[in-house]
């Protein structure tokens, strides 16, 4: 897996706000984490690409002006970490576990604990 082309395509999905690209990453049965997703759905853990999909559209219909900027890229076993400053300047992470076929399944969102959630 090119993981480079991988976290350029995830960006470029947010970026553009196309929920296509961005869900075409994940697995109908993922399992994503975000302290943010408890505020905007109640837990901090969503289930299922059509949740997951939903919950997104709301986060960018509240965020317009959402944009994502990479500064790292790390690779592991079946894994990645994309570190990125938001729109607001606030360092964030995405940890993505990764199937065979190249399908997220499972993934977390952790923001800097010394700036604002």
């Amino acid at each position: 897996m090119d993981c480079q082309a991988f976290a350029h395509s995830w960006e470029n999905g947010w970026n553009t706000h196309n929920l296509d690209t961005i869900m075409s990453h994940y697995r109908d049965d993922i399992v994503f984490r975000s302290l943010k997703a408890k505020a905007l759905v109640g837990a901090g853990e969503v289930h299922g690409k059509q949740a997951l999909r939903e919950y997104w559209s709301a986060a960018l219909a509240r965020q317009p002006d959402l944009k994502f900027t990479i500064q790292e890229v790390f690779e592991g076993h079946d894994m990645m970490v994309i570190s990125y400053l938001n729109h607001r300047g606030v360092l964030a992470s995405e940890v993505l576990y990764f199937d065979a076929a190249g399908q997220v399944y499972q993934a977390a969102a952790c923001h800097c604990t010394s700036q604002e959630i």
